[in-house]
């Protein structure tokens, strides 16, 4: 099935035109109401009319997550206030918040790729989508719902947490589709199972994101909750979940290339690689977002790409699940954590400990755990255990606040944590996320 069959199986030939056309007005559009597109163009000696197709993409510069920073709140906006109709926001490597906004337009379009989404699993108006997504400035909850919305669906808005109530929720209202991500969605089926109510659930398909995970808490989640589990890409900057999406085939996630230009590019030489099995960074451009657009976003992340024809009939390209970094962040139960927020805690509590820490990210029963040891000085050594507990529990608030997110802290001997002799390895992370 399909939301928009006349661009989902659009010819090559097609989509690269359509993509060439909406480049070119973009283009124009960024230079003309960015300031800052328009100011790294002129430095780049770069004009709107050099760019006649999307072979000329790569003379564009590229644009980075510490743009958004810099030009916090609205720096990077297109239109005016008075045409954002809807604010949305994600953690960065800062206090500062990466805020992107949209038109009416452009939640049309967003909405318009969750239907894309939810057709590609044999969702219909029949079915019912509990949607265990945080809402609130996060991305995921409305994304999801958008596009059901469109689509005809029934909406269980119900948000994360309250885990059995989720489950009584789930029964009683017959949901029919799970919208989560994975790990919650192990902890959901984990819960149903100690409550015997797994054999109540009127589930049929999952559609999991916004963390990474393996094929093989695909199949757990499969097994225990008697679905099909399904895969999904997005980023806030981009527009949120519906960048990309699987189909039943389950080969790789399609891009939505008629809003979304992808590349993929060495991360250290910046030159495009074009070999679809090797890995390569990703880079996106938005070709007909009007209220935040973005030109040749770096994602950072790591992918591949499959270019052979999908037998579901959708032509456009797939991207495989995001294999890695080329920077340090991390992804810890679907919030970005650098482990620069954690050491900005942690230099301005000097007292009693050092600056030599070590953080540990591991997936202990399908869900992150994240621990970070930190040597104390030799006089909080010396002190009494009460101390040592109350700067303990000091930390751990402190880094909730700035990450959004609990993490475990323990305050170890001085001169415990081993040295390097090049760059410290600050972070562990015993995940297997591939």
């Amino acid at each position: 099935m399909y939301f928009q069959k006349e661009f989902e199986c659009m010819s090559k030939a097609d989509i690269k035109k359509l993509q060439s056309e909406k480049l070119v007005k973009q283009v124009k559009y960024v230079y003309d109401n960015v300031e800052c597109y328009r100011k790294r163009m002129d430095e780049a000696g770069i004009k709107p009319s050099d760019i006649k197709s999307i072979d000329d993409l790569q003379k564009l510069p590229f644009t980075y997550k510490s743009d958004l920073r810099d030009n916090y709140p609205y720096g990077l906006f297109a239109k005016p206030l008075s045409e954002i109709v809807e604010l949305h926001a994600s953690s960065g490597t800062t206090g500062k918040r990466i805020v992107v906004g949209y038109t009416k337009n452009d939640l049309d379009m967003w909405a318009s790729c969750g239907a894309r989404m939810l057709t590609s699993i044999g969702a219909t108006k029949d079915d019912i989508i509990q949607i265990s997504y945080g809402y609130g400035l996060f991305t995921g909850g409305f994304g999801l719902h958008y596009g059901a919305e469109k689509l005809g669906l029934t909406v269980i808005p119900i948000s994360s947490g309250n885990t059995e109530r989720q489950i009584e929720t789930m029964i009683d209202f017959k949901a029919t589709i799970l919208a989560s991500t994975p790990s919650y969605a192990m902890y959901l089926a984990e819960t149903a199972e100690r409550m015997g109510v797994v054999d109540k659930l009127s589930l049929k398909a999952g559609i999991f994101g916004a963390e990474p995970w393996t094929e093989e808490m695909r199949h757990q989640i499969e097994e225990k909750l008697h679905i099909k589990a399904y895969d999904i890409y997005g980023l806030t900057e981009i527009v949120g979940p519906g960048v990309a999406f699987e189909c039943d085939c389950q080969e790789g996630m399609h891009v939505n290339e008629d809003h979304f230009i992808l590349e993929r590019i060495d991360p250290d030489t910046l030159e495009p690689i074009t070999d679809p099995n090797k890995l390569g960074e990703i880079v996106f451009t938005t070709i007909d977002r009007e209220g935040a657009p973005l030109i040749r976003y770096r994602t950072r992340d790591l992918g591949t790409v499959n270019i052979t024809p999908c037998k579901c009939g959708r032509t456009f390209i797939k991207l495989s699940k995001p294999q890695g970094r080329s920077d340090d962040m991390l992804i810890i139960r679907g919030v970005n954590v650098f482990p620069s927020q954690i050491e900005e805690v942690l230099l301005k509590n000097p007292e009693g400990i050092t600056a030599n820490y070590q953080i540990v990210v591991d997936r202990v029963n399908n869900t992150d755990t994240l621990d970070l040891f930190v040597e104390m000085n030799p006089d909080l050594f010396a002190d009494d255990m009460a101390s040592i507990e109350r700067l303990q529990k000091q930390l751990v608030d402190k880094l909730r606040n700035v990450l959004g997110i609990g993490a475990k802290v323990t305050l170890v001997n001085p001169n415990s944590i081993a040295r390097s002799e090049g760059k410290a390895k600050r972070v562990i992370d015993k995940r297997k996320l591939i």
